[in-house]
Formats: C-alpha cells, sequence, structure tokens
C-alpha cells in the first residue's frame, strides 16, 4: 500500500452548502464561490486536504424525507428561525456520483480541485457504500442490488423497511442501517453478497477517484461480511439465484483503485474494534472514535492507554475534537478541558481533521439537512488557542519525514522518590511531599533532527506535578553534552533554562493547573 505524501495530513472538513448560502452578494452560488481567501487560510493554517461534505446528487424522496414533520423540532433546536427552504436532502441519500446541480455539476468541482492543487491541497470526497437514495435509478433497472423484506417485516419493523413503487408494482426494501439504531429512512440497503452490485460499486469508486485525491467511506464497516451476516443472515441471499459473494469488499476495492492511482487517499469511518481490520484491508487511516470518547469521559489512565497502542495502528488513526457526527467541541468539552484535549488529540501521531467552524469555537450544531446556520461571534481566546496549535502542527519536528513520537514513563515528584534515578540512595528533599495526582500527567516528545518538541498535558481536575524523564541530545565522549537548554512554551511564549546533564540525569518536574497544557520547544542556548 501506498501511504499519502504528507504523513500525519491535517484535514479540514467544510459544508459547502452553508458556506455558499453564506456567500455575500451572489445570487446562485457554486463551488466556483467558494472564495479564495478560505482555501489560502486553510493552507496558511497548515491543512493539505480539504473535505467539502456532501458534494453528490441527491433527489427529491430524500428532500421530502428530510422535511418530514418529526424532524422539525431538532432543525429548531439548531436554527430558531427555521424557514422550509432551509431543508434539504441528507448529503448520505445519494441518487448519483455526479456533483449536485446546485453546485455546479462535474465542472465546478473540477475548478475547485484545479484552485486547491495550485495552493499544495488535495481533495477528499464522500463515498457512501452502504445505502443509497431511496429514488436511485438501480431501484428499476437493477433491483436484485438491494436487500428485499416482505409485507410481514413492513408490519413488524416499519423503521427499518419501506414500499417502494416500480414499473414491476409494489416492492418492500430495506432500508440501509446500522444494527444499532432505526434504519436510515431516506435510504435503501445494498446487498453485498450480490457479485453485480460488488462490480458496479467498484465501478462508482473508480469514477468518484478519478475526480478526487481521495475519499471518506461513510459506515465502512457495514460492508464486513460477519456485519452483513449478523444484521442480515439469510435476506442477504441474492435474490435472483446468483452465488452469493463472502469475500471482504475493501481490500478488491482500495487495490483496483490504486491501480490507477497509486497515492489515493482511503479513510474509513468505523467502530466497533474494527480499525485494525479495516487498515489491513488498505485504508490510509480510520477514525479514532475510542480517543475522543476517553477524551470526552476526562479521566487520563484511558487516554494514556489509548496512546500507547502498536504505532502499526496508531499512526493510521484520524484524531478529532468535532465532525459532522458530533457535538461542537466547544459545547462538549468544557473551555480548559477543550484545549488539554485538543493538544493530546492533535500532538498525538496520526491523520488530524478540524471541522470548519471548530477553530472559532462556534458552539450551534449545524444538521447536514440545512443550508443554513445560526450566526455566532468568534470565541478569541479559543481562536487565538487554535492558531498557536496549529503552529505547532506545522512544525518539522512533528510534520517532517524523520519526525518520530515517544509517550513518556512519568514518576512522582518529591519525597519517597529518587531525585538522582540513577543513584537510588539520593532521596528527593522530605519537606518537598509527592503529588499524589502526578498519574493525570501524560507527557511526550517529538524530535527530528531540526529539533525536539515535549508536550505535557495534565488531563485532570486538580493541579498535578510529575517527573519526566528527559533524553538527552546525542552524547559526545559518552556524557550529556555540557550546555544550557531553553524550554520555550509555544502556548503561552513562557520561558525557562535548565542544565542539559542534570536535566538527563534528574528528569524534568513539570507543575500544571488543571487541565493544563504545554508545549515546550527545546533549544540550546
Amino acid at each position: 500500500m501506498t501511504m499519502p505524501a504528507t504523513t500525519f495530513p491535517l484535514c479540514y472538513q467544510i459544508n459547502p452548502r452553508i458556506l455558499l448560502g453564506e456567500a455575500a452578494g451572489v445570487r446562485a452560488p457554486t463551488l466556483d464561490d467558494l472564495p479564495d481567501a478560505l482555501l489560502e487560510g486553510a493552507a496558511a493554517r497548515g491543512f493539505d486536504w480539504l473535505w467539502p461534505l456532501g458534494v453528490w446528487q441527491t433527489g427529491e424522496a430524500g428532500l421530502l424525507a428530510a422535511r418530514a414533520p418529526e424532524l422539525l423540532e431538532g432543525y429548531r433546536r439548531d436554527l430558531p428561525d427555521l424557514r422550509d427552504d432551509d431543508i434539504h436532502s441528507s448529503p448520505f441519500a445519494i441518487t448519483a456520483y455526479q456533483v449536485h446541480r446546485d453546485f455546479g455539476g462535474d465542472p465546478a468541482l473540477g475548478r475547485l480541485r484545479e484552485r486547491m492543487a495550485r495552493r499544495g491541497q488535495r481533495l477528499l470526497l464522500d463515498f457512501v457504500p452502504n445505502h443509497v437514495a431511496l429514488d436511485h435509478r438501480w431501484i428499476e433497472t437493477h433491483p436484485e442490488y438491494f436487500i428485499a423484506g416482505s409485507e410481514d417485516d413492513l408490519r413488524r419493523e416499519p423503521q427499518n423497511y419501506a414500499a417502494v413503487t416500480t414499473s414491476r408494482g409494489r416492492e418492500i426494501l430495506a432500508h440501509g442501517r446500522d444494527p444499532n439504531f432505526p434504519g436510515w429512512r431516506d435510504t435503501l440497503q445494498l446487498n453485498y453478497r450480490h457479485a453485480g452490485l460488488r462490480e458496479a460499486m467498484l465501478g462508482e469508486l473508480e469514477r468518484v477517484a478519478d475526480r478526487c485525491d481521495g475519499v471518506r467511506c461513510d459506515m465502512a464497516m457495514l460492508l464486513e461480511p460477519d456485519v452483513i451476516g449478523r444484521v442480515w443472515g439469510e435476506r442477504a441471499r441474492p435474490r435472483d439465484g446468483t452465488p452469493p459473494v463472502e469475500q471482504p469488499f475493501w481490500p478488491a476495492a482500495t487495490a483496483r483503485v490504486r491501480q490507477r492511482h497509486p497515492r489515493f487517499l482511503f479513510v474509513a469511518e468505523v467502530y466497533w474494534g474494527l480499525e485494525w481490520r479495516l487498515q489491513q484491508a488498505g485504508f490510509d487511516f480510520t477514525y479514532d472514535k475510542s480517543l475522543y470518547d476517553r477524551l470526552r469521559a476526562g479521566i487520563a489512565g484511558p487516554v494514556r492507554d489509548h496512546l500507547a497502542a502498536d504505532p502499526a495502528f496508531r499512526d493510521r488513526s484520524l484524531r478529532f475534537l468535532e465532525n459532522h457526527d458530533e457535538l461542537r467541541a466547544a459545547t462538549a468539552f468544557p473551555p480548559d478541558r477543550h484545549r488539554a484535549a485538543a493538544v493530546l488529540a492533535f500532538l498525538a501521531p496520526g491523520a488530524r481533521l478540524f471541522h470548519e467552524g471548530q477553530l472559532e469555537g462556534r458552539r450551534a450544531h449545524a444538521s447536514i439537512q440545512l443550508a443554513r446556520r445560526a450566526a455566532e461571534a468568534p470565541d478569541q481566546a479559543l481562536r487565538e488557542f487554535y492558531e498557536r496549535l496549529l503552529g505547532c502542527l506545522r512544525r518539522p519536528e512533528v510534520r517532517g519525514e524523520d519526525a518520530r513520537w515517544r509517550l513518556l514513563e512519568c514518576r512522582p515528584a518529591g519525597a519517597g522518590h529518587p531525585a538522582d534515578p540513577t543513584d537510588p540512595t539520593k532521596r528527593a528533599d522530605p519537606a518537598d511531599p509527592a503529588d499524589p495526582n502526578w498519574e493525570t500527567f501524560i507527557v511526550s516528545t517529538w524530535e527530528a533532527p531540526t529539533g525536539k518538541l515535549v508536550v505535557a498535558v495534565n488531563f485532570g481536575p486538580a493541579p498535578a506535578r510529575c517527573n519526566a524523564p528527559f533524553e538527552p541530545s546525542e552524547p559526545e565522549g559518552g556524557r550529556p553534552a555540557d550546555r544550557t537548554l531553553s524550554l520555550n512554551d509555544l502556548l503561552s511564549e513562557a520561558r525557562t533554562q535548565r542544565d542539559e546533564a542534570t536535566l538527563a540525569r534528574e528528569g524534568l518536574t513539570l507543575e500544571l493547573p488543571a487541565w493544563g497544557a504545554q508545549i515546550f520547544e527545546v533549544k540550546a542556548v
């Protein structure tokens, strides 16, 4: 498998329908009207991928489903002054992998991609493999591609089945679904045990790949053979009598696309502990919902354990604090914990996903069916924090080809513990008691030939102090270099100086308030 040019890419997710609706003075904006300032601002912040969510064509059935009365209350929570024309079809109820006519069609997407390429950016688009819209053309031309049900199924599970009218008469088809939730009522479930359907979806994926540089595959684990068996059982047996296909879809799909596009990027939305499996199936990066959930819980130990995973898995995880499915990070996390969580998530190895509005501290969720969002003033303090954090993420210590990350094993600072780890008989000052909260620290380093960063986070609700090991520079004559180091906090511009040999011998003592974070640039004075 060919990994992307940037080992740990930064991706910026936007909602083009909302942003185009906010384009001043444009009557019928298309992707051509996404401003150059948006692309230039993203490039200046270090984003080398742009993900415009939901560019594909949707249909009338999806629009009617999106305007169902039972959904309006939820929309009004997002947008109190809701109007009918604010509501559009879900971008995951796709009728065709053609760029939506509202956005200017395929030519406008091509021009957007060209504008991005001039700025060194790559284009990530959606691929929704599990289901299609209620009015997709295959309902007429290839009914065998779908999971069918019965009238009894419809009566027992009206949330999971739909009656559709075709030229053949009334048919009962299954909605696309996650087995833990009711079906998505604006979609129909595709049958990946049907050889014809698999070949058709491979063709769709290849055509998508011709128009972008990577895909984010929606709910990718739903195509796994054991998941299909658990959810659909005998219903997944092809109804036209063709032999069922039991092999996984993704290994063949990723390999086939890369025959034409060797540097193509595959990102999987995946849960249920199936992330490693899909990495082995050809995905460059997989969603790291586990880290997100641990950060939301606010307990340091599980976060540290998660970051200590095998690098073969860890480095291919996609870190995020929000996306279109989650709460806004400024709502999900209290302010101090938000900053601590962001440092831990985005200064861990892996891909990094930021959601448009996150950097400004937007708090109001915007449903994917809405073309407008509530007006909000930016959170200036949070915006300044993210600008500093993104500055750290642009550094060669973090993103260079030779960048190396290491999670440190911290220890208590204070009485009862060796002041000099190389001499267990040398004790710390008894008047300096050990801090009982030291285990809430999570400390790591990034190193490259150009320099070193020390990332320290007290991920806990009380002030804490710890001692972290400090690895000296390349020894000269078998001993650490005899020099003074400056530790400059890139989040606050605080500075301190330490002797390198002493740091190597005694470690670095850190003291932070609750949910405090520091990112030290280590430089020789």
